[in-house]
């Protein structure tokens, strides 16, 4: 198998994963370990570098009965498209998707979108957005673009700006949070995500520093529409923040207000999702270095939310 510009720069181990879909990560390894991996004609290590026209010869492998007897079905499915040229995809992510496989979830946006798009050597995400958020994911279209913008990101030289609708007032005076925030896994399993307010904490050597930019953009009865924009891009970092604040956003059933959002599910509006949507993103075109503003408009469920909230009051 000759290398392409797609899996060109790529580790030797991650190409091999990618390419052996259903064979068990440790049987990849111990190919590469017996040597059994070729790259030009030559032994390699888990850790080597692909370059453009490296021949890699990989050895006959066999999937385990079950995974060969029932693969995965992916359906195919494109996603509403914001920009695409020869780089990169910046698409508009609904709700209730998933980005990617794993974690309990068969497959995600990237999987459906290489199903629907057969040809492309190569697609990749640049960055995640939770499940339940909507708006702009970035997919790259070749390796360059994937680590120039994973190195925008990394550096914090992208402007990702939020939507999110919470429960209630929002101080004008408000305008950053800079909480520490800090990973862990919950008696039940879950991932989840806590703020870190006191040195005095256990942890608290472990907690990393986030920090996030509320402007009010819309006042509503018992809500506030708000803004914010992320100067670090920490797990959960918004919603967290958010309800730090006693500010949880609308229908997060992860850190939100149960009782709040059944009502909203259950009565007249009907609302069933989180209401956070990634609708601005600024940065350099990878290969121009042209400077790229991407916007998605509220979802249809928001906006019809935000309107009738206009018309009410807390109480209704």
């Amino acid at each position: 198998m000759l290398i392409d510009e797609g899996s060109a720069g790529q580790r030797l181990d991650n190409f091999l994963l990618r390419e052996l879909k259903g064979v068990p990560k440790t049987h990849v390894y111990r190919v590469i370990r017996a040597g059994e991996v070729r790259v030009n004609k030559g032994r390699a290590h888990a850790d080597t570098r692909l370059e453009l026209g490296d021949e890699v010869r990989i050895p006959p492998v066999r999937l385990p009965e079950r995974a060969a007897a029932r693969p995965d079905y992916v359906p195919a499915r494109e996603f509403p498209i914001v920009y695409e040229d020869e780089h990169l995809i910046a698409v508009d992510k609904p709700a209730g998707v998933a980005v990617h496989g794993g974690s309990g979830v068969s497959f995600g946006v990237i999987e459906q979108l290489r199903q629907a798009r057969p040809q492309a050597k190569f697609l990749e995400l640049v960055h995640r957005l939770d499940k339940e958020t909507s708006g702009l994911l970035l997919i790259a279209k070749k390796r360059s673009a994937l680590t120039a913008l994973q190195d925008q990101f990394r550096e914090r030289e992208t402007g990702k700006t939020y939507a999110a609708l919470v429960i209630g007032d929002w101080a004008e005076n408000k305008k950053v949070i800079d909480v520490a925030l800090l990973k862990f896994t919950g008696s039940d399993g879950e991932r989840w995500v806590r703020a870190v307010t006191s040195s005095h904490d256990p942890q608290a050597d472990q907690a990393k520093r986030s920090i996030s930019l509320v402007r009010v953009a819309q006042r509503l009865p018992g809500y506030s529409l708000l803004d914010v924009t992320i100067k670090t891009g920490r797990t959960h970092q918004i919603r967290v923040h958010l309800a730090h604040e006693d500010h949880p956003i609308v229908g997060d059933p992860k850190y939100g207000d149960f009782e709040a959002n059944r009502a909203l599910a259950r009565g007249a509006l009907k609302f069933e999702r989180m209401f956070l949507h990634a609708r601005r993103l600024k940065f350099s075109h990878p290969a121009s270095g042209a400077e790229l503003e991407l916007q998605a408009p509220l979802p249809p469920e928001c906006e019809k939310l935000l309107a009738a909230l206009q018309k009410t009051t807390p109480s209704a």
